[in-house]
């Protein structure tokens, strides 16, 4: 016999720990919503998380690699899936709520631009006068304003803990402005699973590419012993090795620090981890150390790399010069015989969300993949190219 959504909140309330959340203890929904017979709150929005087209969007935008620079290599939607992997493991540990977390994994990366980082930085640059970009805002952005799926209101209508966990959403590469209180234990595992899922897969990425020598590991703390334990295997098997070991080791290590936490914090329940200045789910001092050597060792090696920086260099222009170049004939006067090059769902969506015209164009060009990108300014640029 099948469970019901009421079976599924009496199993979490039975099971999971009492500082974890709760689907039935929601703050809910914007618009009011009925209860789906089969599924909680939470694995509803991780649904509609997935069914939605930024999140398939991100299958074609880089991580630190281009597509085309091959099939290999993680793009947003693979690192989103390594994250949800590494986070629900996290959270089946912690006995804190699975669905919630996977949810707030999933979406954690929906508003980011095409070319990564960099892609961000540019975007960033061009909105300084016009309030900025950032992809967690426009995560938030796209899953209350700009997926349009549902009849009774715009965006996914999801609830505020996954908004919250989207809106929270804090790592050594996302450092959003400060929002006041902590967020569930269930959205600070993601911001470090995300940070887990990085570190180990950029350098996966970066040993395959061969801009990372292997050698150069065995003086990293985190990688010493793995690499030297390894050193007579192949390439390849060493590369999985040391990867799946960072995975492991610091996994393991945020689970028993973050249980040390809930007792010396002596956390019963949500609301006392709302109430704390700093997270609960976290490394040890003595990891938080080895994470950052590593970190400081991929950007020397990996992310300033100067075939990564040339990239950046070619993506950035890309960028500004779509930007410009929508701004430039962004509006309309037919009686001057001026016509906008906007999509006409874009310049439907300018009107109906009443945005800026900037913000118009930075929405647009936020939701390109790498690929749309690359061939939209072809077409704008390229006299030879079909437009």
């Amino acid at each position: 016999m099948s469970l019901k959504r009421i079976q599924y909140e009496d199993i979490e309330k039975a099971n999971l720990a009492s500082y974890a959340m709760k689907s039935k203890e929601t703050q809910g929904r914007k618009v009011a919503d009925d209860e789906h017979e089969l599924r909680t709150c939470f694995s509803r929005d991780r649904d509609r998380i997935v069914h939605c087209g930024a999140f398939r969007r991100l299958e074609y935008k880089t991580q630190v690699f281009v597509v085309h620079e091959g099939d290999y290599y993680r793009t947003r939607l693979t690192h989103t899936m390594e994250v949800s992997q590494i986070a629900r493991t996290l959270a089946r540990n912690l006995r804190l709520n699975e669905d919630l977390t996977e949810a707030i994994a999933l979406a954690h990366d929906l508003g980011h631009t095409p070319f990564g980082h960099s892609g961000e930085d540019k975007l960033n640059q061009l909105m300084k006068n016009h309030g900025g970009f950032e992809h967690n805002k426009q995560s938030l952005r796209i899953v209350m304003q700009l997926e349009e799926r549902y009849p009774g209101f715009t965006g996914l209508n999801l609830t505020y803990e996954v908004r919250e966990g989207i809106d929270k959403h804090r790592t050594d590469f996302d450092n959003p402005a400060a929002r006041e209180g902590q967020p569930t234990l269930e959205a600070q595992v993601v911001n470090l699973a995300d940070e887990i899922a990085y570190n180990s897969h950029d350098l996966d990425d970066g040993m395959k590419a061969n801009l990372v020598e292997a050698d150069k590991l065995k003086d990293l703390a985190l990688c010493r012993e793995t690499y030297r334990s390894g050193k007579n295997m192949d390439k390849n098997t060493l590369r999985y090795y040391i990867v799946r070991n960072i995975i492991d080791v610091l996994s393991k290590d945020l689970i028993k620090q973050t249980e040390t936490n809930i007792e010396k914090n002596k956390i019963q329940t949500v609301d006392d981890v709302r109430k704390l200045k700093s997270p609960v789910v976290a490394f040890s001092p003595e990891t938080v150390i080895m994470k950052n050597e590593l970190k400081t060792f991929l950007t020397q090696n990996l992310y300033k790399h100067y075939r990564v920086i040339r990239m950046e260099v070619k993506h950035q222009r890309i960028l500004e010069e779509l930007f410009n170049t929508y701004l430039g004939r962004f509006e309309e006067n037919r009686e001057k015989g001026i016509y906008s090059i906007l999509p006409p769902e874009v310049l439907e969506k300018h009107h109906k969300l009443n945005t800026t015209k900037e913000q118009a164009v930075c929405d647009y060009i936020a939701s390109m993949t790498d690929n749309f990108a690359l061939m939209e300014h072809k077409r704008l640029f390229d006299p030879m190219e079909k437009v």
